[in-house]
């Protein structure tokens, strides 16, 4: 048996046996290398980092593209630091699961410093800081997920954490307010330009990271707790920039069939932490073969050679475009649909569900049906061709054990842009009419009666986490399945109308009336979701 801490150097053999390809590098030495001169910082310790991005790294390190490693400051959960960083010296086992039943396996050691990167961990954060005041570091890259840039409610106001950050000359409390005072901190370390890479999944996730920055900053300075030359630091893309970026690999929770694997391959290290803050990871991680990265290349202080490990460096409109292609069209609003529907069906897989052909056809008429049209083309990505991989080779993939539930998560935050940005597409355009669209509205339909925590069986479940979940949840805390003498339209009404979920005007585009009759359907009676599903799909859909 082998474990992550063993010299795996000297014990090759040993994890060739085991099927484990190993670093060429040794990770002590890029250690020693990357405390004098840090290059990359990421924010986020999670699995996609760990399947992605630390990958990224070992490929630059193996080819001597890089001489520094990665420093990982999780900025939510102290135990995956505690736990899985430093138990087993910062490296793990990425995971490969191909669709033909085989899988990879790789020893990762390109972290090469972890911490928890919070104002009460006091060592941790002057170590950060310390980083951030190096010249040499180039950019810091972010997965930290949609909630994590959230400063306001959801009314548009700033939370008051937000206005505490803005208003105290201490260390802040909120992610943004954490990674605009290492700005600052680099700043008066000598002004040292430096890339801020958002990596998350959404559109124009390196405006929105911008904007969260400068938004804390401004604060700042009408406070006069920081000087108005920090501002134009930050606004000046010579000095800071904020490249946008599109990121696609379905990177689930660890899977207990793929410990057992592991384990029966002669790997040792395959406990998974279930955290008390909900946070399931593992000394390995599981993912799929198929994976894009796309980023903005705009670096002011330098970086490495990203594109030979087949990150796709261009400019910001075909970032964009890319992006808008995946998260607004071709895979995300597919994905939610299914972790919707998947919830209140029962369903524990994401395979199982691209199983049953009512879910097939469903995101078939979403992908091809409504949203393919009002795409523009990236060029460097074939859309239909990324919708047909999607749905013949990732989504089917037994191998990959994702699951509706995680992908549930959220999902007040990703309605704006998995639907909002195609409903905004039908709305623009004169080609096409926000009349045609069936399918979004019985999505939205079936998220609604998803918040109700009933499924289609009227078995209560526990709806996924979501930072409105409690307040969405209260509106139709009084919906009663199979009772006629109901006023939908003022009940859903709060939701529909709420645009901090919805930017379009729901009731304005009739898009609200489809809601509100696909969801009174919905809760007509036990089964009721899976008949109005199969209704709509006879009524609308289409072969594809």
């Amino acid at each position: 048996m082998v474990k992550l801490v063993d010299n795996y150097l000297e014990k090759a053999e040993e994890f060739k046996k085991a099927g484990i390809q190993i670093p060429s590098f040794d990770q002590e030495k890029i250690s020693e290398h990357t405390v004098e001169n840090p290059i990359w910082v990421h924010f986020g310790g999670g699995n996609l980092f760990r399947c992605f991005h630390a990958v990224v790294a070992q490929e630059l390190l193996d080819k001597g593209e890089m001489s520094s490693g990665i420093i990982v400051a999780e900025t939510w959960d102290d135990e995956v630091i505690d736990k899985i960083y430093h138990a087993y010296d910062n490296r793990f086992l990425s995971v490969t699961m191909k669709s033909d039943g085989t899988f990879d396996k790789k020893l990762i050691a390109s972290v090469t410093d972890s911490l928890y990167f919070n104002a009460t961990n006091i060592e941790a954060w002057a170590e950060l800081t310390r980083t951030f005041e190096n010249p040499s570091l180039q950019f810091a890259t972010l997965s930290i997920t949609e909630k994590g840039y959230s400063l306001h409610d959801s009314q548009g106001q700033l939370t008051n954490l937000v206005l505490s950050d803005t208003q105290a000359s201490g260390k802040p409390k909120t992610n943004m307010g954490a990674i605009t005072y290492l700005l600052y901190a680099r700043y008066k370390a000598g002004k040292f330009p430096i890339a801020m890479v958002s990596t998350d999944n959404f559109s124009e996730n390196g405006q929105k990271l911008q904007d969260a920055v400068l938004t804390i900053a401004k604060g700042w300075v009408e406070n006069e707790i920081v000087e108005q030359d920090f501002y134009d630091y930050l606004v000046n893309p010579h000095k800071v920039s904020f490249p946008w970026s599109m990121i696609d690999r379905i990177t689930p929770n660890p899977s207990e069939a793929v410990a057992k694997l592991l384990k029966a391959d002669g790997f040792e290290d395959t406990e998974i932490l279930h955290s008390a803050k909900r946070t399931n990871v593992a000394p390995f991680g599981n993912t799929e073969e198929v994976h894009y990265l796309v980023i903005e290349d705009s670096f002011p202080n330098g970086r490495p050679a990203l594109e030979k490990a087949g990150v796709i460096m261009t400019d910001r409109e075909t970032v964009n475009d890319a992006d808008q292609m995946k998260v607004t069209a071709c895979l995300n609003p597919l994905h939610t649909a299914l972790a919707i529907f998947g919830s209140v069906l029962g369903y524990q897989s994401i395979s199982s569900e691209v199983a049953n052909p009512d879910l097939l056809a469903l995101i078939k008429n979403l992908g091809y049906g409504e949203a393919l049209p009002v795409v523009k083309d990236p060029k460097i990505i074939d859309p239909a061709d990324f919708i047909e991989q999607l749905l013949t080779k990732r989504l089917p993939n037994k191998n990959i054990p994702d699951t509706p539930q995680r992908i549930a998560s959220d999902t007040s935050q990703k309605i704006p842009v998995r639907y909002g940005v195609t409903i905004g597409h039908y709305i623009e355009n004169p080609r096409f009419s926000v009349k045609e669209l069936e399918f979004i509205p019985l999505v939205i339909a079936a998220w609604c009666r998803y918040l109700m925590g009933f499924n289609d069986e009227l078995e209560s479940f526990t709806p996924s986490p979501d930072p409105l979940l409690d307040e969405l949840q209260a509106v139709v805390a009084d919906v009663k399945i199979g009772q006629a003498e109901q006023n939908i339209h003022e009940i859903l009404k709060p939701i529909l109308s709420n645009h901090q979920i919805f930017p379009n005007e729901m009731y304005k585009t009739g898009l609200a009336e489809k809601v509100e009759n696909y969801f009174t359907d919905m809760i007509a009676s036990k089964g009721a979701i899976v008949a109005t599903l199969q209704k709509a799909l006879k009524e609308h859909g289409k072969e594809y």
